[in-house]
């Protein structure tokens, strides 16, 4: 392979849109490879950046990266996904996809009924305490449940 079949880590930041860390990170996840130089520089090969993007539009309809490896660890990891193969693979995330929107169906459903009422109680209210799992465990709290304000970023955070 010709030295210029391959992209620096910025050319494929710029490129793809993503930040040189994220695509460090995805490295270390294993969704992408790159090859080093004699000054152990990245270089990736011009099909990372269709794998990029393959990566972002899972992300971008809600899965999460171990999700996506899981889906690209089948393929060659230094070549860009056929047709055929992501055929494949978002034949595998539609039932992923299937049960998010069920679940979102479910919150919204249930939404306006809980302003409605606006009780949040622990036994009845469906958001707070979805089919009462913790209930069966006994009276009293079983967890503590964060402030909004305290909640940590998403793993995933790096695009």
């Amino acid at each position: 392979m010709k030295t210029s079949d391959l992209l620096s880590i910025g050319e494929v930041a710029e490129r793809s849109g993503l930040a040189p860390s994220a695509l460090r990170y995805y490295e270390t996840l294993g969704l992408i490879t790159s090859t080093r130089t004699a000054g152990d520089r990245r270089r990736y090969r011009r099909s990372v950046l269709r794998r990029l993007a393959v990566i972002r539009s899972a992300q971008n309809v809600g899965l999460a990266l171990d999700e996506i490896a899981g889906s690209l660890a089948d393929l060659p990891a230094d070549t860009a996904p056929t047709k055929a193969q992501w055929a494949r693979i978002s034949a595998r995330w539609r039932p992923l996809l299937d049960a998010r929107i069920r679940d979102l169906e479910a919150v919204r459903d249930n939404l306006s009924s809980c302003i409605g009422c606006g009780c949040l109680s622990m036994r009845q209210c469906a958001l707070f305490n979805p089919a009462d799992e913790l209930g069966a465990q006994g009276s009293g709290p079983r967890r503590k449940v964060p402030l909004l304000d305290a909640v940590p970023p998403r793993r995933e955070a790096a695009r």
